[in-house]
């Protein structure tokens, strides 16, 4: 009965194995792997690049959105197209910028706890 319910629960065991390895990290002493030390360091390049990346492309949508009002020349749809465009350019870069503060307080309330 135990292999059946093991069987069928793979995901779930694992699943949960998983959350527990990485829930509490801190129980045990040793240093970090250097595998470990390096997908971290990757991570955080990559979150270096995204907030570099995400800033000139934000302000080129932006524009091209008021340029696109501007030039509408009376254009509703042109209008509405352009406000769009820079409505959710605007989002999507403020959602990066919250993204990129939730992760550094995660980071900073979870190297505080070392």
């Amino acid at each position: 009965m135990l292999t059946k319910f093991l069987s069928r629960n793979k995901f779930i065991i694992f699943a949960s194995v998983l959350c527990i390895f990485f829930l509490f990290p801190t129980s045990t002493y040793a240093a970090h792997p250097r595998l470990i030390s390096m997908i971290i360091g990757a991570f955080d390049s990559i979150k270096v690049w995204i907030i570099r990346i995400a800033t000139p492309a934000a302000a080129v949508a932006v524009t091209s959105g008021f340029l696109m009002q501007k030039f509408s020349f009376g254009d509703e749809e042109r209008i509405r197209a352009g406000k769009k465009v820079v409505r959710g350019s605007l989002f999507a870069y403020i959602f990066i910028l919250a993204i990129d503060l939730v992760l550094s307080t995660v980071q900073l309330l979870l190297t505080r706890g070392d």
